[in-house]
């Protein structure tokens, strides 16, 4: 549950707010329900947008709680959570595939006999 001062990542586009994913903002306020008010600054700082964004298109990826970053495995579970079973059956597929590649450039080719 995301809560005031978390950072957090889109991931989806919002084309109506020029926004893409991968842009990254500050929880300044938690609606009632699954909406949560977004600031968005550049570089320096700015203020470019405020949006109300629903928690679907968006992960937490620093927490102002615990001033930490989240781990990827968690970051990478909460983006797969949200997706359709077949997408999220690719992601798994993709990820074995990788796993695979890592341990056989590392000579792990045969941990398991």
């Amino acid at each position: 549950m995301p809560d005031i001062g978390d950072i957090i990542e889109i991931v989806t586009d919002i084309p109506e707010k020029n926004l893409r994913a991968g842009v990254r903002g500050a929880v300044v306020h938690c609606h009632g329900n699954d909406f949560h008010e977004i600031e968005f600054t550049d570089e320096n700082g700015e203020t470019l947008d405020f949006s109300a964004l629903n928690e679907r298109h968006f992960i937490v990826v620093w927490r102002a709680e615990t001033r930490q970053w989240i781990p990827i495995a968690e970051q990478t579970s909460a983006l797969v959570a949200s997706l359709p079973d077949d997408a999220a059956r690719q992601v798994l597929n993709f990820a074995r595939f990788l796993s695979v590649q890592t341990c056989q450039s590392s000579g792990y080719e045969n941990v398991a006999a």
